[in-house]
């Protein structure tokens, strides 16, 4: 593995007490946000790069905890010393959103008006208002500009949004494996997961902290149909196949393929950590996310409000089938159109969606290539 891995690392909860208004309306009070850092920011506090999380990821980015050695960041292989974000150059920073469940405040915090859990009672979440709260943190580190907002998936779709809400504070933008909006069909498959949590008997409304409970079965079907499309076909037949756990059929309905085994594996696993009603606003946020929207449509329109100094580095997969590379070239071509400084890389890889959190020579080549043309 080239580079080095930033080792034990601490993460720190910061408070913010000036309330956040929401794009549905709502205004969440005061709330604290997950963090960690790796690097040093330096003293003209210009070399800080913002890392956005996907759908179930969090601030633990890079390295590992003291006291769980095997807990390793979700992108753990792309920083530290001598990786493609470089902690001898840059000031890392990795942050749990609002409405997430891994000690920012959301639906499991307690909601200081009722002295109980937030549950079901917790506003919505746009992307929108998670770069807003984001802007807040660089205004705690004393950042005024970004030297790079980046993420992949629905992390992707935030540094899109960086460079629209605040297009001054962001001086490169790292877009991968993303899109401008959800397609019809993506919608489809997150109403499908929301409905198997919602239709748990142990959901209670979203109210089941107070009664003891968690919708286990529900997050568990979630994640297992979510898992299926973040893998490509020829990946999951190349790693089961048809193969059965035992030699001959059982005829009965328990675990036969090994397919079925990695599923159910996934699902439980996730299941034992996650926060259902978290689940049910990230895949909200997503469905919601589509800047154009408010421009007709013209993504072109809305790129135009993107600085013209921005460099972008725009990456997809060519066995993503949930974010397509065709959905990359969207955002590519609506940048060129307002004559903005475009990078553009279709990488093939054979992970699918989950493409964009493995370890490759060429990806990693790319996006080192690209921050290393960074004066911080």
């Amino acid at each position: 593995m080239p580079g080095q891995s930033v080792g034990a690392v601490e993460a720190q909860r910061i408070h913010f007490s000036e309330p956040l208004p929401l794009r549905s309306g709502s205004i969440l009070p005061a709330y604290d946000l997950a963090v960690e850092t790796y690097g040093t920011l330096n003293a003209a506090k210009s070399n800080a790069i913002l890392v956005c999380h996907a759908l179930s990821g969090h601030h633990h980015v890079a390295g590992y905890y003291a006291d769980q050695p095997d807990n390793i960041g979700w992108w753990d292989n792309i920083i530290g010393p001598g990786r493609p974000l470089d902690t001898d150059r840059f000031f890392i920073v990795g942050l749990n959103n609002p409405g997430g469940c891994h000690g920012s405040t959301g639906p499991s915090s307690i909601n200081p008006a009722t002295g109980k859990p937030w549950g079901a009672d917790f506003p919505i979440v746009a992307v929108s208002d998670w770069v807003n709260a984001q802007a807040r943190l660089a205004d705690h580190f004393g950042i005024d500009r970004w030297a790079a907002v980046m993420g992949g998936s629905l992390g992707g779709m935030q540094a899109l949004r960086w460079t629209i809400s605040h297009p001054e504070r962001v001086r490169n933008a790292l877009i991968i494996a993303s899109a401008p909006k959800l397609t019809a069909q993506n919608i489809a498959f997150n109403d499908v997961a929301r409905q198997a949590i919602l239709t748990d008997p142990d959901f209670h409304g979203g109210h089941y902290y107070e009664h003891g409970t968690r919708p286990m079965r529900g997050l568990r079907l979630a994640r297992m149909l979510g898992h299926i499309t973040y893998l490509s076909d020829d990946q999951m037949g190349e790693k089961f196949g048809r193969e059965l756990r035992n030699a001959a059929f059982s005829f009965d309905y328990d675990v036969e393929f090994e397919v079925e085994s990695y599923l159910r594996y996934q699902g439980d696993k996730f299941a034992g950590y996650f926060d259902a009603n978290t689940y049910l606003l990230m895949t909200k946020a997503l469905d919601y996310f589509d800047p154009a929207r408010l421009d007709g449509g013209d993504l072109v329109r809305t790129m135009a409000r993107t600085h013209r100094d921005t460099n972008f580095f725009v990456a997809s997969f060519t066995t993503d089938w949930r974010f397509s590379p065709a959905r990359s070239r969207e955002i590519v071509a609506a940048l060129l159109a307002n004559g903005r400084k475009v990078s553009y890389a279709e990488i093939d890889l054979n992970f699918g969606h989950d493409s964009f959190l493995m370890e490759d020579p060429q990806y990693h080549g790319l996006v080192a290539a690209f921050l290393g043309n960074i004066k911080s």
